[in-house]
């Protein structure tokens, strides 16, 4: 993980001035999952859903609840990726928010696709930050 972030640089405020919105966030359900009920195995599925996003993480922050479920976050220099489980309904939420021309938000949710293999997929795209 790293201490500076991006947004702090000149270049990501003169990257903004001349664009339409700031960031893309995406909205996912995903229903008829895989179950991922490893804390370890969860960091990862995070982990390498950022480097699918082409993002740099800052923190993260996983909890386990009992009898189940898991939620994550991952803080990004250029926003976060959040998950949550709920395993007795077979049920994932997970935002996707990313700011920047370099990262590829719709490729995290490509990849954890891959990870829960949902039956059923519900997306909404919002792009954030939009100039009037």
């Amino acid at each position: 993980m790293i201490d500076k972030t991006k947004r702090s640089t000149e270049r990501w405020v003169n990257l903004h001035k001349n664009k339409k919105y700031l960031g893309v966030h995406l909205i996912a359900e995903f229903w008829s999952v895989k179950s991922i009920d490893s804390k370890k195995e969860f960091e990862k599925v995070l982990r390498d859903a950022v480097k699918a996003a082409k993002s740099t993480p800052l923190e993260l922050v996983v909890h386990k609840f009992s009898p189940h479920g898991i939620t994550g976050v991952i803080l990004l220099t250029e926003s976060h990726i959040a998950i949550h489980t709920w395993p007795e309904l077979n049920y994932v939420a997970i935002d996707v928010f990313t700011c920047g021309d370099w990262t590829k938000p719709h490729r995290a949710l490509e990849y954890l696709k891959k990870q829960f293999k949902p039956k059923k997929v519900d997306i909404r795209e919002l792009k954030r930050g939009r100039k009037k």
